[in-house]
């Protein structure tokens, strides 16, 4: 491959074609997002899982992803901290709470060794 080709394939605007086969409450679902408006077609639902795959599979090897479920409210209140300006990110401020809650446990464990 060229290295004009080459580039043209890493400009995030040239777009290759794939074709993958899907069992039918997949699609169901799929179109269910569509239908919501969550999303503007498969396609584009289908884009925005293939990032998250590549997101969450592309880590640095001293780095550990964990996926963690939240209530609706935590979400939205953890959204709102960032927008206040308490921490850049949400993940940013999970990985905060999550040092946080370690210190303490490991201060707890300490001190209760020292009884």
């Amino acid at each position: 491959m060229s290295a004009q080709e080459k580039k043209r394939r890493q400009d995030s605007s040239e777009t290759e074609r794939i074709t993958v086969r899907v069992p039918a409450d997949k699609l169901d679902k799929l179109n269910a997002l569509v239908e919501k408006g969550e999303f503007k077609s498969k396609s584009d639902v289908v884009r925005e899982a293939i990032e998250r795959f590549i997101e969450e599979e592309d880590v640095p090897t001293n780095i550990s992803k964990i996926a963690v479920e939240l209530p609706k409210g935590d979400s939205v209140r953890l959204e709102q901290l960032v927008e206040d300006g308490d921490s850049v990110s949400v993940d940013d401020a999970i990985r905060h709470a999550v040092r946080e809650y370690i210190r303490v446990r490991i201060e707890r464990t300490l001190s209760e060794e020292k009884l």
